[in-house]
């Protein structure tokens, strides 16, 4: 029987964190995670202005052209063309199955965002570096210019009883949650083991050129996801703070700025197939109320593409 994969949909990151702290399906399947894959997926479209055609998951939108002329492009909501899968992509040292992935036809992979989501067991997240940092290394050194982003998600579990709507790998023989699963004191402070993955993390951030370490990501965010009553499926605002690096309102600026670096300023011959697509301002899905959530990418104009490929020098 073979496995039902189930379609991108255009979804707020709110209710794709909690879907992923409800983990109602389980952790075994992914679908916790998988919203999370759908979110950046069409962010990547809508605001990155990268084909769908060109994302794995596809997102559920369809492009045509506007009857003003060419480089008019008219995006909207397609909720039928939403596809579904991982991308498997060649490392160095073997093939990795990764969550979120661009890849440009006669170039390869161009982006790729991997997601680790954490439930329970924080005092596991030290084995998820030696992991991180192995599958950086392995796609980097046979795709030197990938951009790729690595996002951790964890579920910011506070002491006492194990709210109802909690997965039920969080449920305890006396009710209350283990102390090994706990993300946040009874202080409300942070739990010491996050603050080290958070140290950890930071120092495999900020790769910022193709002849730099390739065991560090362009892009790392961490977010903790508060699952209190009233805030369900929030991101926890002071941790990390907005001016820290791993800050999530900062990954995919960062992304979209390495991969202009790399693809778009310094190859001008490739500009016409490179350069991200900014959409025509009266499209139907940029009317929709899920777009208030970010900036959508508009249509300028043709002229900064030609300046682009020009030969000359400036």
């Amino acid at each position: 029987m073979s496995r039902v994969v189930e379609q991108c949909r255009w979804i707020e990151l709110r209710e794709a964190l909690r879907e992923f702290a409800v983990a109602a399906h389980g952790t075994a399947s992914q679908q916790h995670i998988k919203p999370l894959h759908w979110y950046i997926a069409c962010r990547l479209c809508l605001e990155g202005g990268f084909d769908p055609d060109e994302i794995t998951p596809r997102p559920p939108f369809r492009i045509t052209r506007h009857s003003s002329g060419a480089g008019h492009q008219v995006i909207e909501y397609a909720p039928e063309l939403g596809g579904g899968g991982e991308e498997t992509i060649l490392g160095g040292l073997r093939t990795k199955q990764v969550d979120v992935v661009i890849t440009k036809p006669g170039i390869g992979p161009v982006i790729a965002i991997s997601m680790k989501g954490t439930l329970k067991a924080l005092r596991n997240l030290t084995n998820r570096l030696e992991e991180a940092g192995g599958d950086c290394t392995n796609l980097h050194i046979t795709y030197p210019a990938l951009v790729y982003g690595y996002w951790g998600v964890i579920r910011a579990n506070r002491p006492g009883r194990v709210p109802p709507d909690a997965p039920k790998s969080l449920q305890s023989e006396d009710g209350m949650v283990r102390r090994s699963d706990l993300a946040i004191r009874e202080d409300g402070q942070v739990q010491p083991c996050v603050v080290r993955y958070h140290q950890a993390l930071s120092g495999l951030a900020g790769r910022n050129g193709i002849r730099d370490d390739v065991s560090k990501y362009e892009a790392v965010a961490l977010t903790l996801v508060n699952v209190d009553e009233g805030n369900f499926g929030t991101v926890r605002a002071d941790y990390p703070p907005q001016s820290d690096p791993l800050c999530f309102e900062q990954f995919l600026y960062t992304i979209y700025t390495q991969y202009d670096l790399r693809f778009v300023y310094q190859t001008p011959d490739l500009v016409s197939r490179t350069y991200r697509t900014g959409w025509n301002e009266s499209s139907p899905a940029l009317q929709n109320w899920r777009i208030t959530e970010y900036q959508p990418r508009l249509y300028e104009s043709d002229r900064e593409i030609e300046g682009l490929g020009s030969d000359s020098c400036r």
